[in-house]
């Protein structure tokens, strides 16, 4: 039997820690073969060049798909989509794939769904129908790349009915869960001793594992936004709170973010890493769960999505997620230093919060989503009912 062709885009290392799960149930699935694009930040040295880790998990990178982004701004940004496009339906055009795969709701997965969609691939988009009104551009990004898709994977059951009310058929809709689950439940992540060859973490002081992304329509506010943030942090430090800091997605102000991050160099208790990866990340969060007292703070969405999991506490960081769904392991709190301390150390020491924690239920799945998308890939029919959309309201 002739294997599908499955084409997977990644350019982000956030979205491939979430991909990862997925190309693994592919490569293992008899009826299909994956060709893995690597783009935007895999390929720059300033977030990590982690292609590296890509190939250290043992994929193997069909092509890399350049994206230049020469400065820290919207414009920059729209010019990388640009050579996205121009560059990734090039080898679209030579492999010609059965199914595109695309993730969730960044710039370099909607210059993903254009080519795809324009060339007549059917695309498959996972995470779509999720809601975030805090100012980033996902949100509206993300419903564009839902609209240009054939196929979507949901994380929860609300953003399933969101796509339906978008207009697309039911047929094309699959709530399969938050695909990183499965490895979580699998126990595939760091342990104590492995993390501590890597990061300095001592498990007689509380932890605090950091991550703040620009806000995309307020990138000219990205210093002022993250000014508390940082203040929060160094007064922590001194108070014997240990900081695990990581540098932001390559988003237009990201540059910036990294600027700051870099001047906490060298300060006692905190440690500035450009990357962990998605299993020392999780190893961390386990860490912050079960082991010592720790709080996962800032702004990204695997505060929202991947602490319930591990009965981490979690302080998100203004308005970013705004709306997103989540458990109640969460407190949200604006840009001001001593309400985010006063959250910090509500996360921390409140242990009524952290038994809350430790009982809260995950809102994405049971674990099992990556093989339910290898199933629906290998056997969905390829025809012109499925190219051929229609909208029903």
């Amino acid at each position: 039997m002739k294997k599908r062709k499955i084409a997977i885009f990644t350019g982000n290392r956030a979205e491939y820690g979430l991909q990862y799960p997925i190309i693994q149930a592919i490569a293992r699935h008899r009826q299909l073969s994956y060709f893995l694009l690597v783009s935007g930040a895999h390929l720059d040295e300033n977030f990590g060049y982690t292609k590296r880790e890509i190939e250290k998990d043992g994929f193997k990178v069909y092509r890399e798909i350049k994206a230049e982004v020469r400065a820290d701004n919207l414009f920059s940004t729209t010019q990388a989509v640009g050579h996205i496009v121009v560059n990734l339906s090039k080898e679209l055009h030579k492999l010609k794939p059965d199914i595109l795969i695309v993730y969730a709701d960044r710039f370099e997965g909607l210059a993903a769904v254009v080519a795809g969609a324009q060339m007549g691939i059917p695309v498959a988009h996972i995470e779509g129908g999720d809601v975030t009104e805090g100012g980033a551009l996902d949100d509206y990004v993300r419903h564009t790349m839902t609209k240009l898709s054939h196929l979507h994977f949901t994380t929860n059951r609300a953003a399933s009915l969101r796509i339906a009310r978008l207009g697309e058929e039911k047929w094309r809709i699959f709530n399969v869960g938050f695909p990183v689950i499965d490895l979580i439940k699998q126990r595939k992540f760091a342990c104590l001793k492995e993390i501590q060859l890597k990061v300095p973490l001592d498990t007689t002081k509380p932890l605090i594992i950091f991550t703040q992304h620009s806000v995309t329509t307020e990138v000219e506010s990205v210093r002022r936004q993250l000014k508390p943030s940082l203040e929060a942090l160094t007064y922590c430090a001194k108070h014997d709170i240990q900081v695990i800091a990581t540098y932001p997605n390559n988003d237009a102000g990201g540059r910036t973010v990294i600027e700051e991050l870099k001047k906490l160099k060298g300060t006692k208790n905190i440690t500035v890493v450009p990357h962990l990866g998605r299993y020392l990340y999780h190893g961390i969060l386990d860490v912050c769960g079960r082991v010592v007292r720790g709080v996962c703070v800032g702004n990204s969405s695997s505060g929202i999505k991947e602490t319930p999991v591990f009965g981490c506490p979690c302080v998100n960081i203004g308005s970013r997620q705004n709306k997103r769904l989540r458990s109640t392991n969460v407190l949200d709190v604006g840009y001001h230093k001593d309400r985010l301390v006063g959250a910090i150390q509500k996360a921390l020491f409140d242990e009524k919060f952290r038994a809350q924690c430790r009982r809260c239920k995950n809102p994405y799945g049971k674990g099992e989503a990556a093989k339910i998308i290898a199933d629906v890939l290998a056997g969905i029919s390829l025809n012109k009912k499925l190219i051929q959309k229609k909208i029903t309201y």
